[in-house]
């Protein structure tokens, strides 16, 4: 993953995300807009932690909020050790052409105690898409 501006820090576990919008498996003219993105989870710790449930929070350019709550992430609830990171790509239908998801992921420090690691807040943003000043 390339440097994105889309990053956050929780007990030493840098968590970065790059949206990107996918124009082939969209239609606009039916309010339906997808993006994927991917995620890059990075344990600069001293400890092995085990990722076990996600948190998400997506809202769409009318305010329109839908949270997302489940086991692990893609079918997997990954152990990530000092030094190693777990990378995955999902991804993210909306009815408008801008929106954003902001999240967080439950982890255990294997032998130790639960945290939640906050997942950045993302934009989902429709390429070259005509914006108007109010």
């Amino acid at each position: 993953m390339t440097q994105t501006p889309y990053q956050a820090v929780t007990r030493d576990i840098r968590i970065s995300v790059e949206p990107f919008y996918l124009r082939e498996k969209s239609d606009p003219e039916r309010g339906y807009h997808f993006w994927a993105y991917t995620v890059a989870i990075e344990n600069l710790g001293m400890e092995t932690v085990h990722l076990r449930s996600r948190y998400w929070r997506i809202i769409d350019a009318t305010g329109h909020v839908e949270e997302v709550r489940g086991a692990g992430v893609v079918g997997e609830q990954p152990v990530i050790a000092p030094g190693e990171r777990f990378d995955y790509t999902s991804g993210c239908p909306l009815r408008t052409s801008s929106g954003m998801m902001i999240g967080s992921y439950h982890l255990e420090v294997v032998g130790g105690e639960a945290f939640d690691a906050v997942v950045p807040t993302f934009s989902l943003d429709v390429p070259d898409d005509v914006r108007k000043v109010n």
